[in-house]
């Protein structure tokens, strides 16, 4: 099979198409092949071993695991002797966790990964599309930041691929939603049901005088520290970025005072919790309250030019990667 691998940190030209294996799927496995997949705002940082604590994740000196990409929808072709949850056949969409192995043809994972039914009334395209955003907005703002109708919430990069998803599903729960996004951007945020639009170039969303129930950064642009004048008295900020800040100010607002700071690693959840989610998000596309965003779609041999759209840090929703005829899409 066609696969993407990388056997060192580097530039996009790491990324080389070879011919490998196909998995043979154990007794509890099942043996998908994969139709579509995407490049996300990881898989640069995680090609690139940069910033370095991004390599305790893929291996210090070399990537541990040789084949990237994270999400991915498909067909099941085969499956192991003791698989109950699914048959072959099934058109399946999820994630693969921390082993990776999505940007290939192949791929084995186990039955009771995170993964799910395809929703009917989506593409294969969009189906891995939503995975990666919707799995990352949809705990953060469930989970952590405990959405309830009427919130206020604002989505700093509301075009991107969590953001857009996370205005979706921050409408879907009720709340009145501001999305922060540049200027090329305000159409596309406005017609995933924001109630009103901040265009960053031009106002910085701290300083309007509205303040707001949760503040959701789905770019890691901004901090909590200058945040902190935009939330309510009991409100939340929550950021997808790592850093030295959130870490000290997660740690800080868990001690004292009513605002709170926090983040979560949502790739590393339990594959049951995000299996529930998958089923959670098909409901919801296949009931019309999510769709799926995507800017460009590339095929599996243009990945270093995937990646290097991606890494400009514009994107709007998804960059998405087909791996056979666009009929099967």
């Amino acid at each position: 099979m066609k696969a993407v691998v990388y056997i060192k940190y580097g530039p996009p030209e790491v990324l080389q198409i070879r011919e490998v294996e196909i998995p043979t799927p154990k007794n509890n496995e099942i043996l998908i092949r994969i139709y579509a997949t995407a490049v996300n705002a990881t898989d640069p940082i995680f090609r690139k071993g940069k910033p370095f604590i991004s390599r305790f994740a893929t291996g210090l000196l070399t990537p541990k695991n040789t084949i990237p990409g994270d999400v991915l929808a498909g067909e099941i072709e085969a499956v192991g002797k003791e698989v109950t949850l699914f048959k072959k056949g099934d058109q399946v969409f999820g994630a693969t966790g921390g082993g990776f192995g999505a940007h290939a043809e192949y791929i084995s994972l186990p039955e009771e990964g995170a993964l799910a039914l395809k929703p009917a009334n989506m593409t294969y395209g969009e189906a891995a599309s939503i995975c990666d955003g919707a799995l990352t907005a949809l705990p953060f703002l469930r989970d952590q930041g405990k959405i309830q109708r009427g919130h206020k919430v604002l989505i700093n990069g509301a075009s991107g691929a969590v953001g857009s998803q996370g205005v979706q599903l921050a409408k879907y729960f009720g709340a009145e939603v501001t999305g922060v996004c540049s200027t090329a951007n305000l159409d596309l945020v406005k017609s995933l049901g924001a109630d009103s639009v901040i265009d960053y170039t031009r106002e910085d969303f701290t300083r309007t005088g509205q303040s707001y129930d949760i503040i959701f950064d789905a770019v890691g642009k901004s901090s909590f520290s200058r945040c902190k004048r935009a939330l309510k008295p009991n409100g939340i900020y929550l950021t997808t970025v790592l850093s030295l800040a959130i870490v000290r100010h997660r740690l800080w607002t868990s001690l004292i005072g009513s605002r709170k700071a926090m983040i979560m690693f949502t790739g590393i959840r339990p594959a049951k919790e995000r299996a529930e989610d998958l089923r959670f998000i098909k409901d919801l596309a296949e009931n019309g309250k999510i769709s799926a965003v995507i800017e460009k779609q590339y095929l599996l041999e243009q990945i270093a030019e995937a990646h290097r759209h991606v890494e400009t840090g514009h994107k709007k929703g998804n960059v998405v990667v087909t791996l056979d005829q666009i009929s099967k899409m």
